[in-house]
């Protein structure tokens, strides 16, 4: 009966959204995916296969005039499991903010849709004021990088500093001549957001950053978190196309508040265009710099694409770990855009 309640809430929502945007003047959008691949998932201990949804999602988004040149901006995003409706994929998870609480609508045995990016803001010349939970701009200043993101190559299997965090607060400068900057801060609302053993009750007890620059044919970042799931973390990125090749880099420095454990890591990613055709390969380490434990992670793969919504894929990952058990995986997908 609640699954049954849910499909048919979500379906009206859809069916009022579409209409609304159809006339008037909301300048709004209703978008998502659904990416599923059979993968072969070798985990030392055990091998199977199995089937995940690599994070497929839908939303609404867009804005409204409230004055000339100031607006209303939203977005409503939402995880749907499109595999067995398990949280058990390795590519998703609920747990992914800086609080570590989970934001779901959840049957503890089934769980049918949870929350990814939801926020509100006010748009105009100044720039963007706007709060929710969302991406940090720390995650968000890498995406142009990761080229296997959603899948068991994604960064975030390796390197700290990829998190959706929740009581966001921002703002993002206007776009001047390619440069802008983000900075968000996370009032801990009395949880122990660093780790240190007290409640956190300011407006600012974490804040996660970045400032960019994007050309036609280059991109840099500079960005970083302060207290963001108990991590100091800063990190320089990069990426430069030339002509059908794009080349990527991410250098990384960490420290753990609770522990004290430093890390330093490097990642790097390459992509080559043949018509239809794009084959990508990538490469991380994280190294603590302490014990000198490292991990290690390569993604080589290819997409094809069948038209400008719909490709097909397929992708080799293999971590090691000092401390970590190796795994390693073998997938083949399709994913549609809509």
């Amino acid at each position: 009966m609640k699954r049954v309640f849910l499909i048919a809430t979500v379906s009206s929502i859809i069916g009022f959204s579409c209409g609304t945007m159809a006339v008037g003047p909301i300048d709004g959008k209703t978008y998502g995916k659904i990416n599923i691949s059979v993968v072969n998932d070798d985990q030392s201990e055990k091998k199977h296969w199995q089937v995940d949804s690599n994070a497929s999602r839908f939303g609404f988004a867009g804005k409204t005039e409230i004055t000339d040149k100031l607006f209303a901006i939203y977005k409503a995003e939402f995880e749907m499991y499109a595999d067995d409706g398990n949280k058990t994929s390795s590519s998703t998870s609920c747990v992914d903010d800086s609080s570590g609480d989970e934001s779901c609508w959840v049957d503890r045995d089934r769980l049918t849709l949870s929350q990814r990016n939801i926020m509100l803001g006010i748009k105009g010349n100044f720039g963007t004021i706007w709060a929710g939970k969302h991406d940090s701009p720390t995650k968000l200043a890498l995406s142009k990088v990761d080229l296997f993101n959603d899948l068991q190559g994604d960064v975030k299997h390796t390197f700290e500093g990829e998190n959706r965090l929740s009581n966001l607060f921002a703002y993002t400068s206007p776009d001047l001549n390619g440069l802008s900057a983000t900075i968000a801060i996370v009032p801990g609302e009395g949880s122990d957001i660093d780790g240190n053993g007290s409640s956190d009750t300011g407006i600012a007890d974490g804040m996660s950053y970045s400032v960019s620059y994007s050309g036609e044919n280059l991109y840099l970042a500079l960005a970083g978190d302060q207290d963001i799931d108990k991590q100091d973390l800063l990190r320089l990125i990069g990426r430069y196309k030339i002509d059908s090749m794009a080349l990527g880099f991410m250098l990384q420095q960490n420290e753990n508040d609770l522990t004290g454990l430093d890390e330093s890591g490097y990642f790097l990613s390459a992509s080559y265009q043949i018509e239809n055709a794009i084959l990508k390969a990538q490469y991380g380490r994280v190294e603590d710099d302490r014990r000198g434990n490292e991990e290690d992670t390569l993604s080589v793969g290819a997409d094809y694409k069948l038209s400008n919504k719909t490709k097909l894929f397929v992708f080799y990952t293999k971590n090691e770990g000092s401390n970590e058990k190796d795994w390693n995986s073998l997938g083949l997908g399709m994913e549609h855009k809509f």
